[in-house]
C-alpha cells in the first residue's frame, strides 16, 4: 500500500476485513488475500476425521493451506517447549501471532469434554507475552461507559505497538491508578493486552517533574451528576440523562445482537444526541422524515432505509429485546435464558430474586442487577413507551410450549430437512439444550445419514437414538 501511495494497514486483520469490504470487488482483486485452514466445521457424504492430526492432513489433501509447523505432543510439558521454542521465532514468522492453540487431538475425546457457552473445554490459547514499549503520558481522563462506569484512561504520546499506533490506553479504576501511582508527564510501559487492548503495565522511574496524583472525580465529567462508588469502581448516577451514557445505551440498543437496526451506527447515534433528536432509546420510534434529513450524510432514500430499518425492528424475538435493554451483566445468553425461561416482559419484570437464582447459569450480581433494573421507575416507563410505540417482542420457534425443558440433545450426522443450526434453534425454543458430546445424561441423539462415533458411544450408554423422521415427530406432537 505505501508502494502505492496510499496509507498502510494498522494489522493483517484490518487489510483482510477492508479488502473484502471493498464496494468495487476490482479493489478487492488487486489485494490478493490468502489463509491459513485449522479445522473442518461441517462435513457431509465421509466418515469424520478420528483425530485432529488427520483432520490438518484431509485440509492438506483436498488443497488448502496449512501451516507446516503444528505438532503432534505426547504430554503437556512437550506443548509448554513447543510454546517456548516457537515464542522465540515470533519476530522470524511471515505473519502475526500471539500464541500457540493448545488442542485435544482426539475428536472422541473432544466431544467427550464438551464445550462451555462461548468457548470450547478441548482446546485453550497459550498466550505469549505480550509486546511492551515505552512512552510518556499526556494526560489522564475519565471516560463514562454505558453502565455509567468511569474508567481512568491514559492519554500517550503515540507509539506503535505491533503495527498499531497507541494513544489511548486503560488504566482500569482508581485504585488501579494508585496501586502503579501512574500520572500526568510519567515515562510508562505499555502493552496490548492479549495483543489488542492497550493498557498500561507499570510506571518507569525518571527524573521527570511528575504530575499530581490523580483521584476520581465527585460530579460526572460528562453531565456533573453526582458520583456513586461501588467496590472498585466508581459510576455516573446520571442514568440516560448522561449524553455519554446515552449515546453508548442507544448505540448498544440498535446494534446487530439487540435491536438490529440498520444504518443507526455509532457515528449517527452520536449526532442525533448532540442535536437533541434522541433523548432516549423510545425516540428512536418518534424519528421522522424530516428530523432524519436534518442531519449531515442523509438523502430521502437513505432516510428512508433508516425508516424501514426502525419499522423492522419493531417485531423482535424477546430475548434480544431482553438483551437490548442493557441490564448489567445480562449479556446475549443470559438474556435467551431468561425470554426461555420468563417468556414475556411482564414476568420478567416481576420476577423476585429467588425466581431468578433457580435459573440455571444466573448467579446473584446477575439476578441483583435485573432486579435493581426492574425497580427503576424510569426503566420501566421507557419500556412502556417501547411497548406503546409498536415494539413486540415475541417467542421464538413456539418457545410457549416447554416440551424439552431440561433435556439434552445431540445431533451427528447428516440431516436432510434441517441445517444443523436450525435443529439446534428448535431445540432450545423448546426449553431444551444442545450439547456437543454425548454422556449417560444425554436424553436423545439425533441421528442423520452417516453419523460418527457419537453415535456408537449412544448405544454402549444406552441413549435413546431418534431418526431425523423420529425428530420431526418428536418436535410436532
Amino acid at each position: 500500500m505505501i508502494e502505492r501511495g496510499a496509507s498502510a494497514f494498522a494489522n493483517p486483520r484490518n487489510a483482510a476485513a477492508g479488502s473484502l469490504r471493498q464496494l468495487d470487488s476490482k479493489v478487492t482483486a488487486k489485494r490478493p488475500l490468502s489463509f491459513y485452514s485449522y479445522e473442518i466445521m461441517s462435513m457431509e457424504g465421509a466418515a469424520e476425521p478420528s483425530s485432529h492430526t488427520e483432520e490438518l492432513e484431509l485440509l492438506k489433501k483436498w488443497g488448502f493451506k496449512v501451516y507446516s509447523r503444528y505438532r503432534l505432543c505426547e504430554d503437556i510439558e512437550e506443548a509448554i517447549d513447543f510454546h517456548t521454542s516457537l515464542s522465540k521465532e515470533r519476530d522470524t514468522l511471515p505473519f502475526e501471532i500471539d500464541g500457540v492453540v493448545i488442542k485435544v487431538n482426539s475428536k472422541i475425546l473432544a466431544e467427550n469434554v464438551g464445550s462451555r457457552s462461548r468457548s470450547p473445554r478441548w482446546a485453550i490459547a497459550f498466550k505469549f507475552k505480550a509486546r511492551r514499549e515505552i512512552t510518556t503520558v499526556e494526560d489522564i481522563v475519565v471516560q463514562v461507559g454505558r453502565t455509567g462506569k468511569l474508567t481512568p484512561v491514559a492519554l500517550l504520546n503515540p507509539v506503535d505497538v505491533s503495527g498499531v499506533t497507541v494513544s489511548r490506553a486503560t488504566l482500569h479504576n482508581a485504585d488501579e491508578v494508585a496501586k502503579k501511582d501512574i500520572r500526568v508527564h510519567d515515562t510508562v510501559r505499555i502493552e496490548r493486552a492479549g495483543d489488542v487492548i492497550p493498557a498500561v503495565v507499570e510506571r518507569i522511574t525518571t527524573n521527570t517533574a511528575r504530575g499530581e496524583v490523580f483521584s476520581m472525580p465527585s460530579r460526572c465529567p460528562v453531565c456533573d451528576s453526582a458520583i456513586i462508588k461501588d467496590g472498585a469502581y466508581h459510576f455516573c448516577s446520571g442514568g440516560l440523562s448522561c449524553p455519554s451514557q446515552l449515546k453508548r445505551s442507544i448505540t448498544h440498543f440498535a446494534s446487530r445482537g439487540a435491536m438490529d437496526i440498520e444504518y443507526l451506527g455509532e457515528k449517527t447515534v452520536g449526532a442525533m444526541v448532540e442535536r437533541g433528536i434522541l433523548n432516549s432509546v423510545e425516540d428512536i420510534y418518534k424519528l421522522n422524515n424530516k428530523s432524519i434529513l436534518e442531519l449531515e450524510g442523509f438523502a430521502e432514500k437513505s432516510a428512508q432505509n433508516l425508516l424501514g430499518a426502525i419499522e423492522k425492528s419493531k417485531t423482535i424475538p424477546l430475548a434480544r429485546f431482553i438483551f437490548a435493554l442493557g441490564i448489567r451483566n445480562i449479556g446475549e445468553h443470559t438474556a435467551r435464558l431468561l425470554s426461555d425461561h420468563f417468556e414475556s416482559m411482564e414476568r420478567l419484570a416481576g420476577a423476585s430474586y429467588e425466581d431468578l437464582i433457580e435459573i440455571n447459569a444466573i448467579g446473584p450480581e446477575a439476578a441483583g442487577s435485573i432486579i435493581r433494573f426492574f425497580a427503576d421507575k424510569k426503566k420501566i416507563k421507557i419500556i412502556d413507551s417501547l411497548l406503546s410505540s409498536g415494539v413486540t417482542p415475541y417467542i421464538e420457534n413456539g418457545a410457549r410450549s416447554r416440551k424439552f425443558k431440561d433435556m439434552t440433545f445431540v445431533f451427528t450426522g447428516t440431516l436432510k430437512e434441517f441445517t444443523r443450526e436450525e435443529a439446534k434453534d428448535i431445540v432450545i425454543s423448546l426449553g431444551g439444550r444442545v450439547s456437543s458430546s454425548i454422556s449417560a445424561k444425554t436424553d436423545y441423539l439425533v441421528a442423520g445419514e452417516s453419523p460418527g462415533s457419537k453415535y456408537n458411544k449412544a448405544q454402549k450408554l444406552g441413549v435413546s437414538i431418534l431418526s431425523e423422521e423420529g425428530f420431526k415427530e418428536l418436535i410436532s406432537k
